[in-house]
């Protein structure tokens, strides 16, 4: 079953460890784990001594295995699907003033429905700690000139970083890439837009992006109307000609709140 789901198990001890401690869990954090698998990372999350641990693990079998061999009184197994339990379990515990943080080396192909699940929270958590696909990760990470239309997506809420490349060879069974744990720091300055209006004008900024800023701003409208858009982009100092690679998030929110 857990392989249908795409699971791989990480198996190296000091990844597992270094998961842990890169949430910086204090006495008074509620962590959320996204498919604990066999438990591995659960038992060093436990070791923190969090004041509640959730796991939401979709295979049955694994969930009723977790049960029988993970006694603790702060910990909560769920046996669902995260991506549609997850603002669920959420909104039902009492969250303390600090937040909490959400954990996991979760199968590939949920990875970005994950992230717009995270973003689209009123509640977000404070750290999030993802093994994911190398690649993947890489794209979430990337500055200008590398800006993306995932990187641009991620950093609108989060600080995006590479804690550690995680070989194939260090889960069972191996993927056929290397992976990636991901550290997303949720940031707290206040948004030049939206997000409702935000996302939407990203995607049609990178909608091409081979094609130019003002191109892909302006495809569709008549010539009065990209003359004003060329307008607006000398104001906000931005060349017309360039690529949307090129712009880092802040420039992206500024330029959104201009074209939403």
């Amino acid at each position: 079953m857990s392989q249908k789901l795409g699971q791989h198990f990480l198996k190296d001890d000091s990844v597992l460890r270094k998961i842990a401690d890169s949430l910086s869990i204090g006495a008074e954090d509620v962590v959320i784990e996204i498919g604990p698998g066999h438990g591995e990372l659960t038992k060093h999350i436990l070791k923190k001594k969090p004041r509640r641990l959730i796991i939401i693990e979709k295979d049955g079998k694994l969930a009723a295995e977790l049960s029988k061999k993970l006694r603790n009184d702060n910990l909560r197994i769920i046996h669902g699907d995260a991506l549609k339990l997850l603002p669920e379990a959420i909104s039902e515990e009492k969250l303390p003033g600090v937040g909490y943080k959400i954990a996991g080396n979760i199968p590939y192909y949920i990875t970005g429905y994950l992230l717009r699940i995270i973003s689209g929270l009123e509640r977000k958590p404070s750290l999030t700690a993802l093994v994911i696909q190398r690649e993947v990760a890489e794209r979430i990470t990337a500055r200008p000139p590398e800006m993306n239309l995932l990187a641009a997506s991620v950093q609108f809420w989060a600080e995006p970083e590479i804690l550690e490349k995680i070989s194939a060879k260090k889960f069972k069974p191996a993927p056929k890439v290397d992976s990636a744990l991901l550290l997303l720091a949720t940031t707290e300055n206040a948004e030049k837009i939206a997000a409702e209006k935000y996302y939407p004008f990203i995607k049609k900024l990178f909608k091409q992006p081979r094609k130019t800023i003002l191109n892909n701003l302006s495809e569709g409208l008549p010539i009065e109307e990209k003359k004003r858009a060329q307008e607006k982009l000398a104001i906000l100092k931005i060349d017309s000609v360039s690529r949307p690679q090129t712009l880092d998030v802040d420039k992206i929110k500024e330029l959104a709140s201009v074209f939403h």
